[in-house]
Order: C-alpha cells, then structure tokens, then sequence
C-alpha cells in the first residue's frame, strides 16, 4: 500500500511524532492509521521505560490560578535538560498538569504519593460495604480490589484520565511526551490551595 503525505500528516497531528516515525508506523501498519498510533503509542511507553533510570534535574516549576482567585496549583515537573525544560511541548505539558490538578484534585502524583491512613481507611469502608452482601471471601477481596483501583484512578494524579483528552490517562500523556522530546520526564510534586480549605 502507497503511504500518502496526507496520511503521515494525519498520524503527526493525531500523535505529535516526528514524520519519518510516522511514516515507518504506517508501513508496519499497512496503511491502517488506528493500528500506528498504536504502534506509536506501544513505542513511546518502551522509551519511557529505557529512561526511568536516568537523572531528571532540570524542569519548570509553574503557578496555576483558576476559578478568579478561588484555586491555585503550584507543580513541579522535571526533564533531563533545560533544552527540554524551554521547550514549547513541555512546557504545554506542565500547564496541563497544573490545569488537570486544579480540576480534578488528585491526592498525590502516585498511587504510592498517597497517606498509607487513607488507603487504610479506605479499603476498610470498602470492605465493610462488601460484607454487606454476603458473598464468599475470596468474591469480597476482588470487589475491594476493583473498588481500590477506582479510587487510584480518581485520586492518582498519574491514573486519572486526561481531562482534555478522557480517552488516555496523565501517563498515556506523558510516555508521548516521553517519546517526542527524548528524555526521563516526570511530575515531581504538587501543592493545591482552594480558598476557604
């Protein structure tokens, strides 16, 4: 199958991949631009990956306020340069976070950023809600299990899905910006104020 330049620009715009990136995804693909972006998404997270060991120093630190005056974030996210750091890509990046914590007030950036008390706390009402039903044992720890991984993904900054984009999580967005500029990239830490809390 002939890969058009209109097919590549359709796959750049949708991924923020470089060209000749998207060109070699749509050839594996055989034209199919569902499966490249897949491919390309399956190729950034195994960069991501080759990188968690490296040494993330440099970054922006960014001051977020919202709703008039009533919300502000303050967020560090960290890269391996500061040629990234001044980059247009990351710096978006680190604004949508900053916009993403104001929205959605995530606990921490991790699962593990979260108090130990709270998950405690947590799993216990979810435990006690499960004993109500009756059901065997080994059915109440799935229902904890499954009830746990909702509560990660509604208070783990990095498990939450992307407010602009619902069909990914904040760690889907970040292994693509993994991937186009380079480098380790991480959210290092997050302060949110809400007037009145």
């Amino acid at each position: 199958m002939d890969i058009t330049s209109a097919m590549v620009k359709e796959l750049r715009d949708r991924t923020n991949v470089g060209m000749m990136d998207c060109k070699k995804a749509l050839k594996d693909s055989q034209g199919d631009i569902e499966k490249a972006v897949d491919l390309l998404r399956q190729k950034g997270l195994a960069k991501a990956m080759k990188r968690a060991g490296r040494e993330a120093t440099d970054g922006q630190v960014h001051a977020y306020i919202h709703g008039a005056g009533k919300i502000g974030v303050l967020v560090e996210v960290n890269c391996e340069t500061d040629f990234a750091a001044k980059s247009d890509d990351f710096s978006e990046f680190v604004r949508n976070v900053a916009l993403q914590i104001a929205a959605s007030n995530p606990m921490g950036v991790t699962a593990e950023d979260i108090p130990q008390d709270i998950i405690e706390r947590e799993k216990s009402i979810y435990l006690a809600q499960a004993a109500e039903s009756g059901k065997p044992q080994n059915v109440l720890e799935k229902m904890v299990e499954g009830k746990m991984r909702k509560f990660y993904e509604e208070n783990a900054l990095m498990q939450q899905k992307y407010i602009k984009e619902p069909d990914k999580t904040m760690q889907d967005y970040l292994n693509e910006l993994i991937a186009s500029v380079g480098e380790k990239i991480q959210v290092r830490r997050f302060c949110r104020y809400q007037l009145g809390e």
